[in-house]
């Protein structure tokens, strides 16, 4: 019954549709018929899964926002794995979510060799983003899967919540990014790309991290 009503919802771009008293094993079943290859998000609390299909606009400054990090970790020469909106459940937790992007960038090695994670024996992402267009952000099930450092991008800002006792703060520096002010920096060339382009962009901040690099030293 879960999975035929399920069939018939359509979730415009920028809604999004509330499931109550979804079990584990249903949660698990929705995925697979879902598949890995589709637009919308989902996010599992403790029962509840929500389904969220985002605009193009959110699109557009997530794939941005994470090659603008990719950038960086690339002039760092900083092995990464980028593993885009994969799903990241607990089922002792009853949780699960699915990032608009993610990294592994200090636990990169412990998952490099592998295909599917689990995270009641793999780490959770270092780094996870979320374009907060559609307030989808879930920070409490980010903080139950102990994901060290979260992203949320919201009305035209970018804010850093590193994970402490447990709990989201709000801070001016990036943990994998120590000595980088990147709060307004990746909001200036997010903005930028819309009128000089991605691949402008793209140089012109990995020129702004090698000057940083080259001042610092």
């Amino acid at each position: 019954m879960m999975l035929l009503e399920l069939k018939r919802i359509h979730v415009p771009p920028g809604q999004r549709v509330l499931l109550q008293d979804v079990t584990w094993q249903e949660l698990e079943t929705i995925l697979e018929e879902l598949g890995e290859h589709r637009g919308a998000r989902i996010a599992y609390d403790r029962g509840i899964l929500e389904i969220m299909a985002p605009l193009p606009e959110h699109e557009y400054d997530k794939e941005i926002i994470g090659d603008l990090v990719k950038a960086l970790l690339e002039e760092l020469n900083r092995e990464f794995i980028s593993l885009g909106s994969t799903t990241f459940k607990n089922q002792a937790m009853a949780q699960g979510i699915e990032p608009d992007q993610c990294f592994y960038i200090q636990n990169e090695s412990r998952i490099r060799e592998k295909k599917r994670l689990d995270l009641t024996v793999d780490p959770p992402p270092d780094l996870a983003l979320e374009v907060d267009i559609t307030s989808r952000t879930h920070p409490d099930i980010y903080q139950a899967l102990k994901v060290s450092e979260l992203w949320r991008f919201d009305k035209g800002k970018l804010q850093i919540n590193i994970l402490q006792d447990g709990h989201y703060i709000e801070s001016q520096e990036s943990i994998n990014f120590p000595g980088f002010s990147l709060n307004e920096v990746i909001t200036y060339y997010l903005e930028q790309s819309m009128t000089a382009g991605r691949n402008a962009t793209i140089k012109a901040f990995r020129l702004w991290v090698q000057k940083q690099l080259h001042t610092n030293n």
